[in-house]
């Protein structure tokens, strides 16, 4: 299955190591601002296929040819390494969802701008049990996930709308690579991951799926995340990705051949077909018009969602080396509202080129 490395492995070590990159990369000089080339790359998720059919299919050259550019696309399987390896200034964008934009190249010391708002996670990741329990019942017992993703914080949300703590459980780290098989063994009593694995193991006999990100619409967010100096000194950079990336969503979002012929592709790129990628996208809230995606990121929801995500990553200890508070990194809303310490801003919501799309000032 191509999809082994995901979007959310997440560890300690890694993170140690972009730290330290990153801080490397604060501490060169300033090179000149005006570029012609750029890179961006992509790995496998649901959300994020559009990419690698807008590469293939020559939208982004197109895109890229009206603005007198170049744009490689470049698919990187193991998700960390290519926001690693964006924070260390080796792509000019990545995908990420909006924790890891937090986590990593902002608490790494990375100004970095959210450009596109692709879509959230509603029901593609999930906490399930074997037999009848509910989430109360979850004291004292193993709880297995890929420690420090996104599904370590959906166990943090589901336990909160139980009232209990992390302290009352054991989070026993698994890969994803390993979730299935561990769910089988007689030992694992409850899961959290992500789909296709997440459909899988809710199809066991007894398997009973407690919780889900429907049940937290909006707070795992996917997202083209740039470079904010790049963008800032080169703005049809940011003009090319969002006009390749709607003029994408217009076609595989069209209940026609053009469309069907897309989604199949995105599913046989990805290690399904288009019935599995189709029932991935159905649990996934695509912003296909710009307008969606600017009501969402200008939202007083996105911030309050922030600041949950925040308040988690310091609680984990992944807000940032030696973070004092939650506070330690400052983020901008397109709403004008801000979080953090704004001396240290280094997460930028934009709503300014998703804008130009919905204008077709692009």
């Amino acid at each position: 299955m191509l999809r082994i490395l995901s979007r959310k492995l997440l560890s300690s070590r890694l993170l140690l190591g972009l730290f330290l990159l990153a801080l490397a990369a604060t501490l060169q000089p300033a090179q000149a601002a005006k570029k012609e080339s750029f890179r961006i790359a992509w790995s496998i998720y649901v959300g994020w296929m559009p990419w690698a059919y807008a590469d293939e299919m020559g939208i982004v050259k197109k895109w890229a040819d009206k603005y007198g550019i170049e744009i490689e696309v470049v698919q990187i399987n193991d998700y960390i390494e290519s926001i690693n390896q964006f924070t260390a200034g080796a792509f000019d964008g990545t995908v990420m969802t909006n924790m890891d934009a937090l986590s990593i190249p902002a608490g790494g010391g990375l100004d970095s701008t959210a450009l596109i708002i692709g879509d959230f996670s509603n029901g593609n990741d999930g906490l399930v049990v074997k037999g009848e329990g509910d989430i109360a019942a979850l004291k004292g017992k193993n709880v297995n996930l890929v420690e420090l993703s996104v599904s370590h914080y959906l166990l943090a949300r589901a336990l909160d709308s139980a009232k209990l703590t992390e302290r009352e459980l054991t989070v026993v780290n698994t890969s994803d690579a390993d979730m299935v098989a561990a769910y089988k063994t007689a030992d694992v009593e409850a899961v959290v991951t992500w789909n296709p694995l997440l459909s899988e193991i809710a199809a066991e006999p007894g398997a009973k799926l407690l919780y889900t990100s429907a049940d937290i619409p909006g707070e795992i967010i996917d997202m083209m995340v740039v470079n904010t100096e790049v963008l800032n000194d080169n703005p049809d950079f940011g003009k090319a990705l969002v006009g390749a990336w709607y003029e994408t969503m217009a076609v595989m979002s069209a209940d026609d051949e053009a469309g069907k012929a897309a989604r199949t592709f995105m599913g046989e790129k990805s290690g399904t077909d288009l019935a599995g990628y189709e029932a991935q996208l159905a649990t996934t809230r695509m912003f296909y018009e710009p307008a969606e995606a600017i009501a969402f990121a200008k939202s007083e929801d996105l911030m309050k969602t922030m600041d949950v995500v925040r308040r988690f990553l310091f609680d984990h200890g992944i807000l940032g080396e030696g973070a004092p508070s939650p506070d330690y990194v400052g983020m901008t809303f397109p709403s004008g509202a801000t979080l953090g310490d704004q001396a240290n801003t280094k997460l930028r919501f934009d709503a300014d080129f998703m804008g130009m799309a919905a204008e077709g000032a692009l």
